[in-house]
């Protein structure tokens, strides 16, 4: 018994030893753990709040759309825009806002708009239809190498179609008609009979001579 407890006791002078040298590092440790555990909670909080405030402004973004209010949509656009950039919601309104500053005639705001939604969505179909519509506000300012480069970037599959029709305009555009067709093909190949933009295909492929069977 005495063996014991003189084993025990040299046990715990070592484990004193042992905290005396490195309990400070271990509270500090556990410290920061503690610390880094409720500043993820906090984040993982704030990030769910933001979602949700940013879908009722986009709600509300909606709803000015649908009441042709322009001074509203412009200005709910834009503070879902500024204050809710981490949310799926802001790149939505920056491409909707996009399109509609091209209706307005705001071509330049339209531009920055359709790249700040490809440049911050982390949605595929996002990217690709910011893609699409600054290529083709690029096409009507004629600006066809710039055009070319946006359309030629890496997009979905499900999207080729409308991005080889829109390069063959492109191209088509800037006299080069065979590419024109060779695109204008490509894009007709891919889609089925009941697609309606394969009839437009086949009314472009026809003007141009190309094969549509």
């Amino acid at each position: 018994m005495a063996t014991y407890d003189l084993e025990e006791q040299e046990n715990l002078e070592n484990l004193k030893a042992w905290w005396k040298r490195w309990g400070n590092a271990v509270l500090l440790v556990l410290a920061l753990a503690l610390m880094a555990g409720a500043g993820w909670q906090y984040w993982q909080r704030h990030q769910e709040a933001q979602r949700i405030e940013g879908a009722q402004v986009y709600g509300q973004f909606l709803e000015a759309l649908t009441a042709g209010n322009a001074a509203l949509v412009r200005e709910v656009g834009g503070r879902l825009i500024d204050k809710f950039a981490d949310t799926p919601y802001a790149p939505r309104a920056a491409l909707i806002l996009g399109k509609y500053n091209v209706e307005q005639g705001d071509d330049k705001s339209a531009e920055a708009q359709f790249k700040w939604a490809l440049d911050h969505s982390r949605e595929p179909v996002v990217k690709d239809l910011a893609r699409l519509r600054l290529g083709g506000l690029l096409l009507q300012r004629k600006q066809y190498e710039q055009a070319l480069k946006v359309l030629n970037a890496s997009h979905t599959d499900a999207y080729n179609a409308r991005f080889e029709d829109l390069k063959g305009d492109v191209l088509l555009a800037q006299g080069k008609t065979a590419e024109a067709k060779a695109a204008y093909q490509a894009a007709y190949s891919t889609l089925a009979k009941t697609d309606p933009l394969r009839g437009v295909l086949g009314v472009k492929l026809d003007a141009l001579g190309g094969a549509t069977e």
